[in-house]
């Protein structure tokens, strides 16, 4: 496995590149908006490519670079399904998973810090964010942070994992890089407690400072959804009520750009056919399934997704492909369900 711990020492930011393997698929976790030149150099390097962009919560300290990632790249941009962002490609929940080809994140929800703070697992480590620290815990003082609410996701959730299992977490300021979640609970001050009363007196008490950039970053790290309509040009965005009426007629194709977890939790529209986003590139080549239902079946796509950004991505990309004749549902499946449009589950 390819594993990477990168730093910004400005925010204090630990980032972390993870894939199976050299000229794999890649995902990154809490990326730095002024880091992502770096990041792309050492995908580039490994050769990899980055499928998924993951952020543990909104950040107040740092701008998140998932937009930017997203736009140079394409990729999936991912968050809890508690996020207060206004659009990313893909919300996760609890008990849920995290993929790219050869990793798999499990999706652990922990509050406290802030109310969409999450937690991912993968084999011998979990990648705690802002919840679990080294030698300390996240503040609880903003963004509907939660001391009772923290003990609850660090004792009843975190702490459960063998002792031996690694710690990463999004931040440190003293230079560490690692942990386990024995040294945690037997060398973490903040831990040393004998109840939730006890932990919540304490952070209650820290009396921190705001981070210098919260007035920026959280307004910033809120609104990351890419544009999904033109107004030049509208011929390549649908509102759910249009897509309603063009997707009832024979020369149309309605391709689920979403995964098969989205479609089984959230159902899908009818008379769609599935064509996962990541596999894109090659259903528009020569060849591909997308390019010859549209050369060969004079078909127009329209493509939909969860939330509209994987589909607003799918039409520059198709289009770049040489297909003319593709559109998208803005807002996704989630506007169309808003809009009562039927869906099959």
């Amino acid at each position: 496995m390819i594993f990477r711990q990168l730093f910004d020492a400005t925010s204090s930011t630990y980032t972390y590149i993870l894939a199976s393997r050299r000229g794999g698929e890649a995902m990154i976790i809490d990326p730095v908006l002024e880091r992502v030149d770096q990041y792309l150099r050492v995908l580039d390097e490994l050769g990899c490519r980055l499928v998924k962009a993951v952020d543990t919560h909104v950040h107040a300290d740092h701008i998140t670079g998932l937009g930017a990632l997203r736009d140079k790249t394409r990729c999936i941009t991912v968050m809890g399904d508690q996020s207060s962002a206004d659009v990313v490609s893909m919300r996760v929940r609890e008990g849920e998973t995290i993929d790219v080809d050869g990793i798999s994140l499990e999706v652990l929800y922990t509050p406290g810090h802030t109310d969409d703070s999450y937690s991912f697992v993968l084999d011998d480590r979990v990648f705690t964010g802002d919840t679990l620290l080294i030698r300390g815990t996240g503040r609880t003082d903003f963004q509907h942070g939660d001391p009772r609410a923290q003990y609850d996701s660090i004792f009843n959730k975190l702490l459960k994992f063998p002792a031996e299992t690694l710690v990463y977490p999004a931040h440190d300021y003293k230079g560490e890089t690692v942990s386990t979640i024995g040294e945690e609970a037997a060398h973490n001050p903040r831990l040393q407690v004998s109840s939730i009363e006890e932990y919540v007196d304490i952070m209650n008490g820290l009396n921190l400072a705001h981070p210098k950039m919260i007035d920026v970053a959280v307004p910033a790290n809120r609104q990351i959804g890419a544009p999904q309509e033109d107004d030049e040009d509208t011929s390549w965005a649908l509102t759910p009520g249009d897509a309603m009426t063009l997707i009832a007629k024979p020369d149309t194709l309605l391709v689920d750009l979403r995964e098969d977890v989205e479609r089984t939790r959230d159902g899908v529209i009818p008379n769609s056919v599935r064509a996962p986003y990541k596999a894109l590139d090659d259903l528009v080549r020569p060849g591909g399934m997308l390019r010859y239902e549209t050369a060969q079946g004079g078909k127009r796509i329209v493509f939909y997704c969860a939330f509209g950004e994987r589909s607003t991505l799918a039409v520059k990309t198709a289009q770049e492909a040489g297909l003319d004749n593709v559109c998208h549902v803005v807002g996704g499946i989630d506007a169309w369900a808003s809009a009562g449009g039927t869906l099959e589950r």
